[in-house]
């Protein structure tokens, strides 16, 4: 079999409204596990890592001359996905060019769209990259993989139906595929949390969620799958050998979600002897926490965390299917910050028939919370959510002009809600003014946050969240 040069890109730029670079974990486990499958040469780039310009991009990926070439992309970098493959298509005409990741995943079909593609992996993305990879080697088309989306000799796209299975036993993959990037890079840089400076590697260790979010992808599908505690730890122990990282961040969507497996990570933590700082950046599932694995925690070494309220009314937490327990999570936060753990929050505002009232609430629950610091985000519809079909059903107009281009989440330019435009977006300044005006609050954060020389230069980013110009979307606010 002919020996493959495959590139690999997450496509995304650091802007001022989201200036984090974190390790591209998507392709990072993709091509760890094709070189298992097959004889091949690999390049990754992470477009946010260096701030590349998709320009030198291009001339990086012409240079190495790759057999197939790969784009990853979240919904609000894919805007450039259509610039980038046509540039490939005309430098390498023989290439075969796929898209995954988060956009493929939520806009299924319409991801080929405006592209020079020839195929689309959504989902979990392992099983169709190497089915798709072995048709074309074979010389045949893609119609017989399921849950593909490709383009036929026509150039007609076509939609396979059904979809390949999910990998049931995580810890029959290997590990993500570090030796392919400079891990190092990122230790100068800002990942999720604001903590920069650290000699840190990201894991991810589960897939899958039970829970029904109405703004979730659920690209990894319903069952919670994971690693197990003692494949964790081996692959904590081989980064520590490697690279000498002493700060593991967790990605997961919901690492609590098995509490005799956060029990057994760490007993095996301490029987191998390895002390570390632990993030969880990503969030747990607040309402699920008991004291016994908030102590787990503590003793494994974890000093930040967040937590996902997403709102303070349990009307809107049933109809949104996330059915959080809205006091247990309040007591979660509460034990966590007094053993030591550094809390940050994500809420949202501008769900589909929210009030006022409820608005008022979450932010009332957020800021009376033991919450360090929080984020105010705007709901925001991405196609296959439940927010966006009740966004097509009941507000449609609001879909016509809605623009997902390097949309800024803390102050999207949409709204769901029952409110006029200028009051939510109104609400969302009163939200941080309330929340981090709060003396208490002031004085934890300085006593607490992980690294408080830096604190100053958070100052900017404070300030810009609470003065945002509203004149934008319409009449000044008056809250």
């Amino acid at each position: 079999m002919k020996r493959l040069k495959i590139f690999l890109a997450n496509v995304g730029l650091r802007r001022p409204t989201y200036p984090l670079a974190s390790p591209p974990m998507g392709i990072l486990y993709l091509a760890a596990y094709l070189r298992r499958h097959f004889e091949a040469d690999f390049v990754l780039i992470n477009q946010r890592e260096d701030n590349i310009p998709n320009d030198d991009l291009l001339r990086k990926i012409k240079d190495f001359a790759p057999d197939v070439v790969g784009f990853s992309s979240l919904t609000p970098a894919a805007h450039s996905v259509p610039y980038l493959t046509e540039g490939v298509r005309r430098a390498l005409p023989k290439a075969l060019i796929l898209l995954g990741g988060p956009h493929a995943s939520s806009f299924q079909e319409a991801a080929l769209e405006g592209t020079s593609a020839d195929a689309s992996v959504p989902g979990e993305g392992e099983l169709a990259f190497e089915q798709i990879l072995r048709r074309h080697l074979d010389g045949s088309d893609f119609s017989d993989i399921p849950g593909v989306h490709w383009r036929d000799k026509d150039g007609r796209v076509v939609s396979n139906p059904g979809r390949l299975p999910y990998i049931e036993d995580l810890d029959s993959l290997p590990f993500p595929a570090y030796d392919l990037i400079d891990i190092k890079k990122y230790w100068r840089l800002q990942s999720m949390p604001p903590i920069p400076r650290r000699k840190y590697i990201s894991l991810t260790s589960s897939r899958g969620c039970p829970y029904h979010c109405g703004w979730c992808h659920r690209i990894f599908g319903d069952q919670f799958r994971f690693h197990s505690a003692d494949r964790i730890a081996d692959e904590v122990e081989h980064y520590v050998k490697t690279y000498g990282v002493n700060d593991i961040e967790f990605l997961d969507d919901i690492f609590n979600y098995d509490p005799r497996r956060v029990l057994g990570f760490n007993r095996e933590l301490h029987k191998r002897n390895i002390r570390l700082k632990i993030a969880f950046p990503n969030g747990v599932r607040g309402d699920m926490l008991t004291e016994e694995v908030i102590d787990s925690m503590v003793d494994s070494g974890t000093y930040f965390c967040s937590f996902a309220l997403e709102t303070g009314t349990p009307r809107l937490q049933k109809l949104m299917g996330k059915h959080l327990n809205i006091p247990r999570f309040l007591k979660a936060v509460e034990m966590a910050v007094n053993r030591g753990i550094f809390a940050n929050g994500f809420v949202m505002l501008g769900f589909p028939t929210e009030t006022e009232e409820e608005m008022l609430q979450t932010i009332r629950v957020a800021t009376d919370s033991y919450l360090h610091t929080a984020s105010f985000f705007t709901v925001v519809p991405f196609p296959g959510t439940q927010v966006f079909r009740y966004a097509q059903e009941m507000k449609p107009e609001r879909l016509v002009s809605l623009k997902y281009d390097n949309i800024d989440f803390s102050l999207a330019p949409v709204n769901l809600s029952t409110v006029p435009d200028e009051v939510l977006f109104g609400f969302q300044r009163q939200a941080n003014r309330q929340f981090f005006g709060k003396p208490s609050r002031i004085y934890r954060i300085m006593r607490d946050f992980p690294q408080r020389r830096r604190l100053p230069y958070y100052i900017p980013i404070y300030v810009s969240r609470v003065t945002k110009d509203l004149f934008k979307f319409g009449k000044k606010s008056s809250v």
